[in-house]
């Protein structure tokens, strides 16, 4: 396999990952706000065990470092299929998301608990 075709392959893996992590992040608060507050703290511990691998690697995803083996391009998004404003800011934009998807959680489970 060429390096163009394993880093197309790595780049929509990464994309994909990030699109379930994403997506899980986006759905904390929705199912909190259903009630499913179960499902919701599963989603917060899930989303938690990709926060420690990225702590692990420096916060930088490992995908990156394998992606890196086939290009030496360096943009933010060399390594993901995402526009790269969101590449370069989406530690900051999901992990506000995921901060305050938390935050609402407990909120609910509080209140929940209290009614």
């Amino acid at each position: 396999m060429e390096p163009e075709s394993k880093l197309r392959a790595i780049k929509a893996i990464h994309t994909l990952v990030w699109a379930v992590f994403a997506g899980s992040i986006v759905a904390i608060p929705a199912f909190a706000l259903a009630g499913n507050v179960r499902v919701a703290w599963g989603l917060i511990g899930f989303v938690l065990l990709e926060v420690a691998v990225l702590l692990v690697n420096g916060m930088r995803c490992p995908l990156t470092d394998v992606a890196a083996r086939y290009t030496f391009e360096r943009q933010d998004n060399f390594d993901i299929y995402l526009p790269l404003w969101l590449a370069r800011h989406n530690k900051e934009v999901f992990g506000g998301l995921y901060v305050a998807g938390i935050g609402y959680t407990l909120w609910v489970s509080v209140l929940g608990a209290a009614s």
